[in-house]
This record gives structure tokens, C-alpha cells and sequence, in this order.
């Protein structure tokens, strides 16, 4: 590494809005996040879809008529 060119990496906190901390080194101290794996639905198994305004019916409206996409057949078989 090149000296003096780089930014100071120092050991610093993460929290999260849930109450998790992580310990860990950044280029900034005491990070703050909304969101971390111990509360995240993807990991947590607790995912719900939301489906504001109807979007979910107007899609599934807008293509329930649509048929498969067919697969293309190898050429010169």
C-alpha cells in the first residue's frame, strides 16, 4: 500500500434500529443502519409480500392471458 494516500481505518460500532450491534473496522465510527441480518424478513423466514394499491391484482389481470414462453428447439436436430 501506498503511505498517506488511504483514509483511517479504525474499529468501529454498528447498530442497528433493532438493537443489534456488530463490532467491526470502517473507514467511519458508530454506523447506524435501519435494517441488519438479525431483523431483515429474508433471513429472519418472516416474509410477507405488501402489495400496495393493488399492484399484485393488476399484474396478474394484465397477464393472465399470456401463455408460456415456448423453448427454442436446437437447430440441425
Amino acid at each position: 500500500m501506498k503511505l498517506e494516500i488511504h483514509p483511517e481505518y479504525v474499529e468501529t460500532t454498528v447498530t442497528c434500529a433493532c438493537g443489534a450491534v456488530y463490532h467491526t473496522r470502517s473507514t467511519r465510527q458508530n454506523i447506524r443502519i435501519g435494517i441488519c441480518a438479525a431483523c431483515h424478513p429474508f433471513y429472519t423466514g418472516q416474509q410477507r409480500f405488501v402489495d400496495t394499491a393493488g399492484r399484485v391484482d393488476k399484474f396478474n389481470k394484465r397477464f393472465a392471458n399470456m401463455s408460456p414462453v415456448q423453448k427454442k428447439s436446437k437447430k440441425g436436430k
